[in-house]
């Protein structure tokens, strides 16, 4: 009966260890790539053109190489 109980506890623990380090992972995951896009031309592009917004903004290929362009000839 005692491994029984032990062995509950164990498979509860090892659960919420996995939850914990799966959320401890998406957090580090979701601020790297959001980072990444801050940090990158494609990124600087679109915080100087639309700011920044918390809503998803889409924007053709045709536009991105119209601002690379216009960045590389100023």
């Amino acid at each position: 009966m005692k491994y029984l109980i032990g062995g509950r506890k164990m498979i509860l623990l090892t659960i919420f260890s996995w939850i914990v380090g799966l959320f401890i992972l998406y957090i580090v995951i979701f601020t790297a790539v959001r980072d990444a896009i801050d940090k990158s031309d494609v990124g600087k592009i679109l915080i100087k053109k639309y700011g920044v917004k918390k809503e998803i903004v889409t924007i053709s290929d045709e536009e991105i190489e119209k601002e690379f362009e216009d960045d590389e000839r100023r």
